[in-house]
């Protein structure tokens, strides 16, 4: 069936893996589909692969530049490093959702570490702004490698093409611990070009009654309402027993993705990525409560002022 549906089988790879149900329920839906292809993978890592792809492209003729790492450059790579271990650890213990959304994590900053340099400003500057710009496209493109290796095991077509428009090494290896740079100066990439395609409104309707199994998709949604809500205790009862070890985890995550918002509505960044990240935040807050065994509250509902 995924076949007949005309998305690319790493999209549906990538999809069911980031839902994929780790210590809760899941539930298949045809919008948020749309949602995560849409923001995560177009908006988010296609669009990071492809800007320091292209930057290398446009400014550099196709070669990665000479980079002199400053203290910015510095935090950056010590944010992907600490990426990168938290996905090593998580694969280990077979937390493959959590794992994905390391890389993820990645290409956010990368987007942000981009946005706030404007390496397209500085190749437009005197001789300490376009060597700036250098810099930060080389540290760009080399994240971009890292990204590829660490996509292999859930989206490995994407992973193959990413490579072979970086013209990576075949040796390439996913170090263990610490990120290094692996395409260095001089080195030559080939042709780049989008990673992902835009999924319509239309096209996902189209799919939801072709292959939704005559269920409408808000019925799904209100039936995993109302597990929810059978789940939760009843008045006056007796709270549920709740993990610490997975309270303290979503507690971490909360606080970790509460900072990921603030640094974004701080470098002002676009207003798709924050909504983005503060959908997750909400989410994570909902998770948290469930796990102490409470029961979140429904968004309130905006009243209308009345003239």
């Amino acid at each position: 069936m995924a076949k007949d549906t005309g998305i690319p089988a790493d999209i549906w790879r990538f999809y069911l893996l980031f839902i994929r149900p780790e210590g809760q329920d899941s539930a298949f839906s045809w919008y948020d589909l749309l949602l995560k292809n849409n923001s995560e993978l177009l908006n988010n890592l296609g669009n990071f692969v492809n800007r320091a792809g292209m930057f290398v492209h446009k400014f550099f003729d196709g070669c990665v530049p000479t980079m002199e790492l400053n203290a910015d450059d510095k935090r950056l790579l010590a944010q992907v490093t600490q990426e990168l271990r938290q996905y090593n650890q998580l694969l280990e213990k077979v937390r493959i959702r959590d794992a994905l959304r390391c890389i993820l994590n990645i290409s956010r900053h990368g987007n942000q570490y981009i946005q706030v340099n404007e390496p397209w400003k500085r190749i437009k500057g005197d001789e300490d702004d376009r060597k700036r710009a250098g810099t930060v496209t080389g540290v760009a493109v080399n994240t971009a490698a890292l990204i590829s290796l660490m996509l292999h095991p859930y989206m490995p077509g994407v992973s193959a093409t990413i490579q072979e428009q970086l013209q990576a090494p075949q040796d390439l290896g996913l170090p263990d611990n610490e990120f290094v740079c692996t395409l260095p100066t001089g080195h030559r990439i080939g042709t780049v070009s989008p990673l992902f395609q835009k999924l319509e409104n239309d096209q996902i309707e189209d799919l939801r009654k072709r292959f939704g199994g005559g269920q409408p998709e808000e019925h799904m949604e209100v039936q995993v309402q109302k597990e929810v809500k059978s789940a939760a205790p009843p008045p006056g009862g007796p709270a549920p027993l709740s993990d610490p070890q997975k309270v303290k985890e979503l507690a971490e995550a909360v606080m970790k993705q509460g900072m990921i918002v603030r640094d974004l509505k701080a470098s002002k960044a676009e207003k798709t990525l924050v909504d983005t990240e503060v959908s997750k935040l909400l989410e994570l807050k909902k998770e948290l409560l469930l796990a102490e065994g409470k029961t979140p509250e429904p968004p309130a509902q905006k009243s209308k002022k009345r003239k």
